[in-house]
């Protein structure tokens, strides 16, 4: 592993900082915490932690003996000087004179003892960096040091790659009792230059930064030469004569899967993130995967993201995709059954005090395709997907040189269970659309980016289609990383399954489209061409039964329900003077939306449309609002306002009744209007 300590760049972010006022020892120690940070084979996501005792002052401009430590909800690669919160030393020191102490007491004895009040709780293994006497600690779950600890033989193996240098921990859960363990060890043996513990990690020290930092990559580094003397793993390969499915086909029948059933036609849902490469299809591809693959995590950190193993299908075979439908149905009702007995025994043995986390998997490897991270957003989801990556080389490393060994059951059941591992994952309330995919056409436009905003608001992740690619990327970055966005010309079927196969690969599948694209011809119907009439029929009302055409496809895929949402309009029941060439497909469409409702409600899939007037946008153009209000004579504010509720209708309104469509599980077959009264284009 290459060391990226540089003077040059310590001195920078020394003096950089020093502007701050944060003190040298902390400016070194979030210098080589992104050090660290930026390897994946030493931390991810939240993983490792760092510290450094110094001297800082309080409020009133005293000096305080502290230690700060790496902080809850920060990452090594991104960390900042508050992301290091100051804990009174000595109070620290002195708590390991107690004979047993509570996680809930160990935390609130660590708040109680910050410097700020305000600042991050501190790591959950603050207590073992204060129990040690060096001044800076740097702890990771480096690939190649787990590959060999996660052995049967694992400690004699790491005696023979390091000898006395380090000194060697069984495995203790982390808390008190490990930061006890690990200090007693050391006062046995307070030559070395860092403690291993068994299937956890490594901890390097030292009196400078740059001591503890080198002495991490040292080892490390000899790890992985140990592990390179060895042959490449080669486990032996699947045979098959037929070619796989890809991705995009399979990730909506694995998303609905592993969608948990609740009743009544409600479904936890989840979004797929799908990762695929040389190294994970060998993997994958292992005749034995199903015995190398579900052995356990390679460190029991990683087991609230991705549980105690993952669901592992059979090989898709392109064309028979009606099979394997029936074999990962079948393959995840074992996995949740599996599990049910799992936590059974194990909170059993615990007094039955624990509730059972949802038993659906987390991460599913597919023969010949690759794997899929699974959670309820799409972040949550790549959190899993790299922590499957990870597990897969340290696997591939651990089998290189001998048998890759998890933890026993009991201890992983008691991390994935442990409180303050769980107090990670958060405690709020699921937004209404959290699991849900969202696409919407015409994306780029004023109604569609203000549906696309609310709906990522209430928790949806978000496609974005726009024939106007740019637009589309626009409004998706403006909602965040995890919306996507599509250049996509509606009225082109092969666009529209391009997109959708897009989509598939992205998040899984989708659960709601909403149909919004549309254009608005002029002109008199007994003399307008017929090409331009035709040209209004493609885009008003044979994209939409295109699009409705391509999600029912993937809906019927996930068997988890769905919704189609049209955008209609006020010319569909109330058609104005020279608009028949946009009123005729738009009336076709509004059927439309009821035929689906008719056909593909037992299917749980909702279908109703949305009947908006007079909404500023790309279709009712400011020249357009002008020249109308003009022809009626009122100001452009009162022809906006030429409703019953006298009040202008924007494009949010409109999203809101798409919103209302979405989570409305009992309606369907229906029309909404949103035009603030007009009692000519009332349909009841």
């Amino acid at each position: 592993m290459k060391n990226r300590w540089s003077d040059t760049d310590a001195n920078e972010m020394i003096a950089r900082y020093g502007e701050q006022g944060v003190n040298q020892d902390v400016a070194l120690r979030v210098y080589t915490s992104r050090l660290i940070g930026v390897e994946p084979e030493l931390v991810i996501h939240g993983g490792g932690n760092t510290s450094v005792k110094t001297t800082v002052s309080d409020f009133l401009g005293d000096q305080k003996e502290v230690l700060c430590v790496k902080g809850s909800g920060w990452n090594l690669d991104t960390i900042e000087p508050e992301g290091l919160p100051a804990v009174h030393l000595a109070p620290l020191q002195k708590i390991r004179t107690f004979d047993a102490l509570s996680d809930e007491d160990m935390v609130a004895f660590h708040r109680a003892n910050l410097l700020n009040p305000s600042s991050p709780t501190p790591s959950v293994e603050t207590l073992l960096h204060a129990f040690l006497p060096h001044k800076f600690v740097d702890h990771s779950h480096a690939t190649a040091i787990l590959a060999i600890s996660d052995q049967p033989e694992g400690d004699a193996l790491c005696r023979e790659i390091f000898g006395g240098r380090l000194a060697y921990l069984p495995y203790v859960a982390p808390g008190f009792d490990l930061a006890k363990a690990t200090a007693a060890l050391y006062d046995q043996t307070p030559e070395v230059e860092g403690v291993l513990l068994h299937k956890h990690g490594l901890f390097t020290f030292g009196d400078t930064a740059k001591q503890s930092y080198d002495r991490m990559i040292e080892f490390v580094t000899a790890a992985e030469a140990f592990i390179d003397q060895t042959p490449a793993f080669a486990p032996t390969p699947i045979s098959t004569r037929d070619s796989f499915a890809s991705a995009a086909e399979i990730a909506p029948i694995i998303r609905g899967a592993c969608s948990t059933d609740l009743g009544q036609g409600r479904y936890n849902h989840v979004v797929l993130a799908f990762r695929t490469s040389e190294a994970i299809r060998t993997y994958v591809n292992g005749r034995d995967v199903a015995d190398y693959g579900t052995r356990g995590v390679v460190t029991p950190d990683h087991i609230i993201r991705t549980k105690r193993h993952p669901m592992v299908t059979p090989a898709p075979i392109s064309g028979q995709l009606a099979a394997f439908e029936t074999q990962v149905a079948d393959a995840a009702k074992q996995f949740r059954a599996e599990y049910l007995a799992y936590f059974e025994r194990n909170n059993k043995r615990l007094g039955g005090i624990k509730r059972m986390l949802d038993p659906s998997p987390c991460v599913v490897l597919v023969p010949g395709v690759g794997l899929f991270g699974v959670d309820s957003s799409r972040k949550a989801a790549n959190i899993a997907a790299d922590l499957a990556e990870i597990t897969i080389d340290t696997v591939s490393k651990a089998e290189r040189v001998g048998s890759f060994e998890a933890l026993p059951e009991a201890d992983l059941f008691d991390m994935e269970y442990w409180s303050l591992e769980q107090a990670k994952l958060g405690k709020a309330e699921p937004k209404p659309l959290a699991g849900q995919v969202v696409v919407i056409t015409g994306g780029g436009g004023a109604i569609g980016a203000a549906t696309a905003k609310l709906f990522a608001q209430n928790g949806a992740e978000v496609a974005v289609l726009d024939i106007d690619g740019a637009a589309a990327k626009m409004v998706a970055e403006a909602i965040g990383p995890g919306a996507l966005a599509l250049a996509c010309d509606v009225t082109d079927r092969r666009a529209i399954d391009a997109a959708f196969e897009s989509i598939c690969e992205r998040f899984g599948g989708l659960d709601i489209l909403i149909s919004n694209a549309g254009a608005a011809w002029q002109g008199e119907i007994g003399r307008i061409e017929d090409a331009v009439l035709r040209k209004s029929f493609e885009l008003n009302f044979f994209a939409h039964q295109s699009l409705a055409q391509a999600a029912v496809a993937v809906l019927q895929r996930q068997k988890t329900g769905g919704a189609l949402l049209f955008n209609a309009s006020k010319q569909a029941v109330n058609p104005g003077a020279d608009f028949g060439a946009y009123g005729l497909p738009k009336a076709a469409t509004l059927f439309l939306s009821r035929q689906y409702a008719l056909e593909y409600g037992q299917d749980g899939i909702r279908s109703n449309a949305v009947n908006a007037d007079r909404i500023r946008s790309g279709l009712l153009t400011d020249e357009m609002i002008d020249a109308r209000s003009k022809a009626r004579g009122v100001s452009t504010d009162d022809y906006l306002a030429g409703n019953l509720l006298k009040q202008e209708v924007r494009a949010e309104d409109v999203a809101q009744a798409f919103l209302h469509h979405a989570v409305s599980a009992r309606t369907t077959g229906d029309v909404t209007t949103v035009d603030g009264g007009n009692i000519a284009a009332a349909l009841r």
